[in-house]
């Protein structure tokens, strides 16, 4: 059978603005703990660093450097846990589509393209997240942080659902915001398309891509050249 052409995305930042939900619950938990709180922008320049930065392997890096402070493993686990609580019963209150996304996420489904997530958010937020905001049904398969045993920017997140997928590394394209994303795309050889503002602290130039996009309005002209 001949594999499909496949499109792996990220989550945070690419599909999905999550930074203020995000900040909501960062905010919870530095409060709760007397840690300081953060701005939406800030939230927005940290939570592409990956998992374990901010609250242990769960969660991501809003706050990795109080969180560094912080040496009882007790309290990490508390932290950790209370942001999760937080932030899976307020997921999608302020949460919206990056522009384009769905027209987009339609237009590739039409013409048969594979659709998976490689994101470093916990597999069950990520999915729960995917559906609340509905466009779960597009997907074929969702990869979070503790799917496997490794995550980005470990390439084989990227190739593992490649795989899965019953696709090909040379037929596939990467969709990402962060040097996570594009850093693991790189190393399993996948063509990335960056989106701007992503993320990240790093400035796009910074950051190894193919194609620069600002949302995912006329994205499709950038994916027939490789179809």
């Amino acid at each position: 059978m001949k594999p499909k052409f496949t499109i792996l995305f990220d989550l945070d930042g690419t599909l999905v603005d999550t930074a203020p939900d995000l900040m909501r619950a960062h905010n919870y938990v530095m409060k709760k703990f007397g840690y300081p709180t953060k701005s939406t922008a800030e939230i927005r320049n940290l939570v592409g660093q990956g998992a374990g930065a901010m609250l242990g392997r769960s969660i991501w890096g809003q706050a990795k450097k109080e969180f560094g402070k912080v040496q009882d493993e007790k309290v990490k686990k508390e932290m950790v846990k209370d942001f999760v609580d937080f932030y899976g019963k307020n997921i999608v209150n302020e949460s919206t589509l990056i522009n384009g996304v769905k027209n987009f996420l339609v237009w590739a489904k039409e013409r048969n393209i594979a659709m998976g997530v490689c994101t470093n958010k916990q597999e069950h937020l990520a999915i729960d997240l995917l559906k609340k905001i509905g466009i779960y049904d597009f997907f074929e398969y969702v990869a979070g942080h503790d799917t496997f045993n490794y995550c980005k920017p470990d390439p084989r997140h990227l190739t593992s659902v490649v795989e899965i997928l019953h696709g090909d590394i040379k037929k596939s394209l990467m969709i990402g915001d962060s040097e996570t994303d594009a850093n693991a795309a790189k190393e399993a050889s996948i063509p990335v398309i960056l989106l701007e503002d992503g993320y990240t602290e790093k400035n796009t130039n910074e950051i190894y891509h193919n194609h620069l996009i600002r949302d995912f309005v006329g994205i499709e002209k950038i994916v027939l050249k490789y179809i």
